[in-house]
């Protein structure tokens, strides 16, 4: 009779925005700015009901015109850095937690250089062996490409690795890339589609990490 397999885990690969990053006053603030230079009526509700870490999804429920979207980016940036957003509480002491025995990686929607430039301001660049960013792939979130993409470059197999995100999205990409889903509940307003999206595991604080992870290991 065949030994039962243990369950492996070998990396842990986050999200970076509301994940990692509390950029929610920053990313809102910004898109508002912009809307507003734009000539679009959206207030805090209308982008609330329609954030995507996509943003190309909200210009596009904004009915804002392709042609525009270049623009928008633009704007969008010079908003977003007047400010300076903070990681979430505990961060830092998680990712030092699960550093020593995990490979850790980073699959997010945003932008290269904003990313770098932050994940060197928090000196946190050396602690992740991938970093796949916006632009590193045709295709966005929820497809499993960018996701794919750092597993491939951290030699990871998929069904041992885990991707831990706040948003809907996060959850539909790690199953379309065979990875398990954790969800962590962080400042956006994606609460309640990240509970119906049903990730193996959610939890309230990114801190109750270390232990979801020691679980699967055992």
């Amino acid at each position: 009779m065949e030994a039962k397999r243990k369950p492996c885990l070998q990396g842990v690969l986050f999200d970076w925005d509301g994940t990692l990053i509390d950029s929610f006053h920053a990313d809102t603030s910004a898109y508002l700015a912009m809307f507003k230079e734009m000539g679009i009526a959206w207030g805090i509700e209308e982008l609330e009901r329609h954030y995507s870490p996509n943003w190309y999804q909200v210009y596009r429920a904004a009915k804002l015109p392709r042609k525009l979207w270049g623009e928008a980016d633009r704007l969008w940036r010079a908003h977003y850095a007047k400010h300076r957003p903070q990681l979430i509480p505990g961060a830092r002491r998680v990712l030092h937690a699960i550093r020593a025995e995990l490979n850790l990686g980073l699959v997010t929607s945003g932008d290269r250089d904003r990313v770098v430039r932050q994940l060197r301001e928090f000196r946190l660049t050396r602690f992740f062996s991938a970093r796949v960013c916006s632009g590193d792939t045709l295709k966005k979130k929820p497809h499993p490409a960018p996701l794919r993409l750092a597993l491939r470059q951290m030699e990871l197999e998929a069904s041992c690795s885990v991707y831990v995100g706040d948003a809907p999205q996060d959850v539909e990409m790690a199953r379309r890339a065979g990875v398990r889903a954790i969800g962590v509940l962080g400042p956006f307003p994606t609460e309640k589609r990240l509970r119906a999206s049903r990730p193996e595991f959610l939890i309230s604080s990114l801190e109750e990490l270390p232990g979801v992870l020691n679980r699967l290991r055992n």
